[in-house]
Formats: structure tokens, sequence, C-alpha cells
């Protein structure tokens, strides 16, 4: 059955009833964000539409008459269903527009996660992606947790309680200015780099894992670190501008080497191939938009 024409709409009547629960017009008017003359304005034309006075105006405040105290109580069953509508349609359409939780560790999220996820948002619009980056022990936490739906991580060890995919292939290589005594052409002898002050990450990260598990397999020890930094771009800028070495991802100073501004050591005896993964929880159902960021790699 339709409404009469003379129905009300719903944000008046919902205005009336935030005057007559809080006293005032212009109380009223701050809660629903509208100017008073405006909500002056519009309580107005209810009455006039209804054909009743449904408000006592004074200047120590506003009260309901008679027949408002009636209509606001007939307005509150139809405002809590009208709020039972619209927190429906809210999860409705949160259930249709997805949101994706990555974690990411440095390299990835910075040289392959923004093609990959250029490629996901052209073939998912309406959906999102929620990004964070940090140290590949830290991905792992996230996605224990439950605070990610999936990750990606650069640590050369398996995790035994994590499901994991190999989605690209990377190499670690030393790299120092064009100014250090290294930068001759030379090569330099494994146990040369382990006794060197490298510029690092810090621990946890999946490339200083890599470098330190590949010295462990030589018999030798983790170096020094000069300088221990949290992101692979700061350390490629203290390389650049200082006299240290690093051993860090060749995906990180492709560009730098291509142009000179720095040079790639050969280290004897030490190649450092790894495989980066997506990883994520079995006790915690990989999403379809994670499946398909996943399919498009």
């Amino acid at each position: 059955m339709p409404l009469g024409p003379s129905f009300p709409e719903i944000a008046s009547l919902d205005l009336f009833v935030s005057v007559v629960e809080l006293g005032s017009v212009s109380a009223a008017a701050r809660a629903h964000g509208v100017a008073q003359p405006s909500a002056s304005s519009r309580l107005k034309h209810l009455e006039r539409q209804l054909g009743l006075q449904l408000l006592d105006r004074s200047p120590t405040g506003t009260s309901p008459t008679d027949a408002g105290v009636v209509v606001a109580g007939w307005a509150e069953q139809i405002l809590r269903a009208a709020h039972e509508l619209d927190a429906g349609l809210s999860a409705f359409r949160a259930e249709q527009v997805g949101r994706l939780r990555i974690a990411a560790s440095f390299t990835i999220a910075e040289y392959l996660l923004p093609q990959w996820l250029h490629r996901f948002a052209t073939e998912h619009p309406a959906d999102s992606v929620a990004l964070e980056v940090a140290n590949s022990s830290t991905v792992i936490e996230r996605l224990r947790a439950g605070d990610a739906d999936l990750g990606f991580i650069e640590t050369p060890s398996v995790v035994d309680d994590l499901e994991a995919r190999v989605v690209e292939h990377d190499q670690l290589v030393a790299v120092v200015a064009p100014g250090h005594p290294w930068a001759g052409g030379s090569a330099v002898p494994v146990e040369a780099l382990a006794a060197t002050p490298l510029v690092t990450r810090e621990a946890g990260s999946g490339t200083r894992e890599a470098l330190e598990a590949a010295l462990t397999d030589q018999g030798l020890a983790a170096p020094p670190s000069v300088l221990e930094l949290g992101s692979t771009s700061a350390v490629r800028s203290a390389v650049l501008l200082g006299n240290s070495p690093t051993v860090i991802s060749r995906l990180a100073v492709a560009d730098e080497l291509d142009a000179g501004s720095l040079v790639e050591v050969a280290i004897t005896g030490l190649a450092i191939s790894r495989d980066l993964r997506a990883v994520w929880s079995p006790t915690h159902p990989l999403p379809p938009l994670a499946n398909d960021l996943l399919a498009t790699l």
C-alpha cells in the first residue's frame, strides 16, 4: 500500500525527535550538523505538511505539544526501523566491496607490489587494499595474529606454520659507491666481506637473514654493522652518500647500477639467490581477493 503524499520525510522526523529529546532547536541542529535557520525551516515545513503544531517555542526553550508527544512516539518506531535498514544496507555494501589487507617486506613493497597492485586495481576497481610495509619478521607476526590476509616476505627460512607460494626470484649483490676501494673491478674474497663493517638492514629483515645464512654456510660470522637502517631505500641512500659497502637486493639498485652511481662488487665464493614468497595463515582462510591477486602474479 503506497504512502500518502503528506507522509513526512525520514530526515525531518529524525530532526523533530532530536528537538524533543534535546529540548531546543539549536541543540538538535548542532547534533544533525545543520544551521539553526535551516532546522527551523524544516520543522515548520513538517508541521505544515502534517497539519499539526508539534512544538511550543519560547525564549526558554522548545517543548512538544500534546500532538507532538504522540507524533514523536510514532516517529521513534519509524526511526528505529530506518536505522536497522541503514545498518543492514551498510553491511551488505561492505560485503559487496572487498578490502584486502596485505603486509609486505620492504623490497617487495617498494619494487614489485606497485605493478602487481596496479594490475589488481584495474581488475577490481570497487575493491580496496590496505598495505603495511614492515620487515619479514613483522609480516609473519601480522599473519599469525590475523591482522593481515596475505603477506610477502624475503626471508630464506621456511615458516612452518604458514602456507607459502614462490612469486618471484631475487639476487643479493654487494655494492659500493664509485669512490670506494672495492670499485676497481677486482673480486673481493668472501672472508674480506665478512670482516668489513657494512651498512645493513635491521634484525628481522629478510635481506639481512639471507646474507647471514649464506655466510654461515661458508663457516663465517655475520659482518659488523657500521650503520643499521630500517628500509631498503635508506640503505641504498647511505651507500650512495657514504663510504661503506652493503649487500642488497638487485631489484633495489638496478637503476643506480645502470647509471654508474653504484658499482657491483664480485664476491669470490658467495652467490645469494633467494625466493620471494607470498605467505598466509592456514588458520585464517585466504579471502577470494587474495586468491585473485595471487592468480595475477
